[in-house]
């Protein structure tokens, strides 16, 4: 895993921020996602559906799937994590970029 390695504490992890700027396109219209509206707009046609059981988090879930997808509810707070889970669930339709 490419990336800065920090070592502290005597633990060596991936330094969330120095990570490069990445953004979530959806593939067939090469559109890049800039809001949880706009990714909503994506998903429900793909078959997700609005999960409310729980409040501190936007989530989708496929009826049929075991599959969730669980966002912080601040789109500021939308990292590079949370993106290759989307993609990862919907293989061929979104894909994260390089800013």
């Amino acid at each position: 895993m490419s990336g800065v390695w920090v070592f502290k504490n005597g633990v060596v992890r991936l330094d969330p921020g120095a990570e490069g700027r990445k953004v979530l396109v959806h593939t067939p219209t090469n559109e890049v996602i800039t809001s949880y509206a706009e990714l909503e707009s994506k998903l429900t046609p793909l078959g997700w559906e609005r999960y409310y059981d729980d409040m501190d988090l936007l989530q989708f879930h496929k009826r049929s799937t075991v599959h969730l997808i669980s966002l912080p509810k601040d789109f500021s707070k939308f990292k590079s994590m949370h993106m290759y889970d989307i993609v990862v669930k919907n293989r061929n339709i979104f894909e994260v970029r390089d800013m």
